[in-house]
């Protein structure tokens, strides 16, 4: 799929319309033991699961949301996917590896996490996200992958009542040992992890006016991680930028 734009930065923008017509396509489940493989490769570097949230019914892809509970050491929950990697991306022919990844997500302690607690959107929407992503890059035969961006719509709007953050990027997670990143299935395939972390719109703008490194200066600047924080500081608001041209 060709690029529809180009950002400041010189990186493609694509957009994509909605697939009112496409034709329903039964879901792949996996290969055999390819995600027990998954959940055994978090239980090592993570945690021990606590629990599976199951999708009932499935297109394309049968994308189960995992939950493993804050410890001492890793004080928050941590919410993962398999069912993404089941297909490969149409990663760009240039790009060696990268064909297969997973999804996860670092909320705060506090976050509710429950069947009951998911009916409300303000709780849900990080598993809503998880979801998406996982099947949008098959449904659309296209691909996601580090520093990678999507707004909450067109005009993007907030991810919740409770927060401006309004989009998403995509990147390693870093409060993770650093064999994490990466899952050998077999000689020739690997599974690539990438946590999703909410921007706000002028980091979004940001980003793609001057590219994914630099905005990940301004994260290493203010401590930002992985851990999604609904009200942390907007590293891009015209205040902190004029301190970021000043050095």
């Amino acid at each position: 799929m060709k690029p529809t734009d180009y950002s400041e930065s010189g990186q493609p923008i694509y957009r994509y319309e909605d697939q009112e017509t496409r034709e329903w396509s039964p879901a792949e489940y996996g290969e055999e033991g390819w995600s027990e493989k998954i959940v055994e490769h978090f239980e090592k570097h993570i945690g021990k699961i606590d629990m599976v949230f199951h999708e009932i019914v499935s297109e394309t892809i049968h994308v189960d949301v995992y939950h493993i509970l804050p410890t001492p050491e890793r004080n928050f929950h941590t919410l993962f996917t398999t069912g993404m990697s089941y297909l490969p991306m149409n990663t760009p022919e240039e790009l060696e590896g990268g064909q297969y990844a997973e999804l996860m997500i670092s909320l705060p302690p506090t976050w509710p996490i429950s069947e009951e607690a998911f009916k409300n959107e303000d709780c849900y929407w990080p598993v809503r996200w998880l979801k998406v992503i996982a099947r949008f890059v098959h449904d659309y035969q296209t691909w996601m992958g580090f520093g990678h961006t999507m707004p909450n719509g067109d005009p993007a709007e907030p991810l919740s009542s409770q927060t401006k953050q309004s989009g998403i990027v995509l990147l390693p997670p870093i409060q993770v040992p650093e064999s994490f990143g990466e899952l050998q299935m077999d000689e020739e395939r690997s599974v690539n992890f990438y946590s999703i972390v909410p921007l706000y719109p002028e980091e979004m703008d940001f980003k793609l006016k001057h590219g994914i490194n630099a905005l990940l200066e301004r994260f290493d600047e203010h401590g930002i991680t992985e851990l999604v924080d609904l009200k942390r500081k907007n590293v891009c608001k015209p205040s902190s930028l004029l301190k970021f041209w000043k050095k």
